[in-house]
């Protein structure tokens, strides 16, 4: 068999390589997979102009050596079928190059293990003149100005990862760029952060010397929060562990903590399943087309947890943002969004049959007919009654054009849109002055109005809970 060897052209290739789809948080958080894989403690990032911008991650870790770092520089270091340790969070082998390219056009790694420093370089404008991979050795006392350098050679072992030439944000982007990766690492590593990893000591992420919080999406220390029983699935002679949680309706919480809890995306868009791997979230925020984006549901968030063996099942993409799991695993999460998202819905709907409260006259009234729903005034209402018993037949007529023009035109998207973005400052109740009502009382009784028809003001929602009103009603009674 006849063959031709046909190399790339690299320049071309290289193009290809950058243009993956990484934003910047995204190839941060696959960096500092490996420092976490690493056995690291801390991990120190640094983003500054000086005098081009410059970005820096340093761990605490284990450390390489030369071999190991040539090894790690190596694209497509790992078969992504081999088995792997449990607390390994790569896959490809392609995170560390692939990320970092997308951003900059120099990557370089230094490394400590058992006292001696190994240094290595891509340089892709290097690679692309020479048209070849060609790893640099660069001088070490070259990087001796750069921040976090001093920090590592201080330390006994870790690893200090350099982007220079960064070309895929400018000085003026840094600021917001550090504001998304500030929020995307705290909810990305929240289960490393907050120590709940089994078997891992204490783990801190300082990004400009500031120190990440955790953000655990399921804000499970609220009293009002779900945690729902955890179910375990059996795969691949390992488990999938899926927990359903209800957050707190609006509320039973703070603004400032309901709009912390409603991510950047909003509760509606961020309600779902959140996939973690290895304790990692990957992927959050979606049903997989398994069920409908609903605002009744959108207090649910499930987790799954799933070990780093079960990639395959998953279709786990290589910047760890996107998967698919196959449809034996679908079935089973069907079954359970069925019974979560019927409990996650109650928040809502047991506020809604408060409408239907019959210890309560109300101005609004539930009906139901042939499937179709519809929110109506209450024509029984007494205050509607009283009004039109005073009325001739020509105002009572313009009255019911009044109230089917307002039923009809009652703005339910402008209402949902507002309690979906401002729940909280939604308020419609007035404030009614008792000393006003208590005089509008005696108004009715010096008309001849009966006590049977008082009585039914009283559980009208005008005068419900204001006990003052009602003893000053009682007390006064002939």
């Amino acid at each position: 068999m006849k063959t031709d060897v046909v190399q790339p052209i690299i320049s071309n290739f290289i193009k290809s390589l950058r243009d993956i789809g990484y934003s910047f948080e995204v190839a941060v958080a696959d960096v500092l997979d490996n420092s976490i894989t690493a056995q690291a403690q801390n991990v120190r990032i640094a983003c500054v102009p000086r005098p081009d911008t410059t970005f820096t991650l340093l761990d605490d870790g284990i450390g390489m050596s030369n071999i190991e770092l040539i090894n790690a520089m190596r694209l497509a270091t790992k078969d992504p079928e081999d088995p792997r340790e449990s607390t390994d969070l790569g896959k490809f082998g392609l995170g560390l190059k692939t990320a970092s390219f997308s951003q900059a056009m120099d990557l370089t790694v230094i490394s400590k293990k058992d006292g001696r420093i190994s240094i290595k370089q891509w340089d892709l404008q290097f690679i692309s003149k020479k048209n070849e991979w060609l790893l640099i050795t660069p001088e070490l006392e070259s990087y001796q100005n750069l921040p976090l350098y001093d920090e590592f050679i201080k330390q006994e072992s870790g690893t200090l990862v350099v982007w220079g030439k960064i070309d895929s944000f400018s000085e003026m982007d840094i600021p917001n760029k550090l504001e998304n990766l500030r929020e995307h690492l705290s909810l990305v590593f929240h289960c490393f952060l907050e120590g709940s990893v089994p078997g891992r000591k204490s783990f801190n992420i300082f990004i400009n010397g500031q120190q990440l919080e955790p953000f655990n999406p399921f804000n499970p220390k609220h009293p009002a929060t779900q945690e729902l029983m955890t179910e375990k699935i059996k795969y691949l002679d390992s488990e999938i562990k899926v927990q359903p949680f209800i957050l707190p309706h609006h509320s039973k919480m703070s603004q400032q903590e309901y709009e912390k809890y409603s991510t950047r995306n909003g509760y509606t868009k961020s309600q779902g399943f959140y996939l973690y791997r290895a304790h990692r979230l990957l992927i959050y925020g979606t049903w997989w087309g398994m069920h409908r984006i609903n605002d009744a549901h959108k207090l649910v968030r499930v987790k799954i947890d799933i070990p780093n063996n079960q990639d395959s099942a998953w279709g786990i993409d290589i910047k760890k943002s996107k998967a698919s799991p196959i449809m034996e695993i679908r079935n089973n999460l069907r079954r359970i969004i069925s019974q979560v998202t019927v409990k996650g819905s109650r928040p809502y709907t047991g506020r809604g049959k408060k409408i239907e409260d019959k210890t309560t006259i109300r101005f609004w009234e539930l009906i139901s007919d042939n499937n179709n729903i519809k929110f109506s005034i209450n024509k029984n209402h007494p205050m509607v009654k009283d009004l039109e018993s005073k009325l001739n037949e020509e105002q009572n007529n313009l009255l019911h054009v009044i109230l089917m023009g307002i039923e009809s035109y009652l703005p339910l998207d402008a209402i949902i849109a507002q309690l979906n973005s401002n729940p909280l400052k939604v308020n419609q109740e007035t404030s009614i002055n008792e000393e006003d009502i208590k005089m509008l009382l005696e108004q009715w009784r010096s008309a001849g109005v009966s006590e049977e028809f008082i009585k039914d003001l009283l559980k009208t929602e005008v005068y419900k809970n204001k006990e003052a009103f009602f003893d000053y009603a009682e007390n006064t009674r002939e």
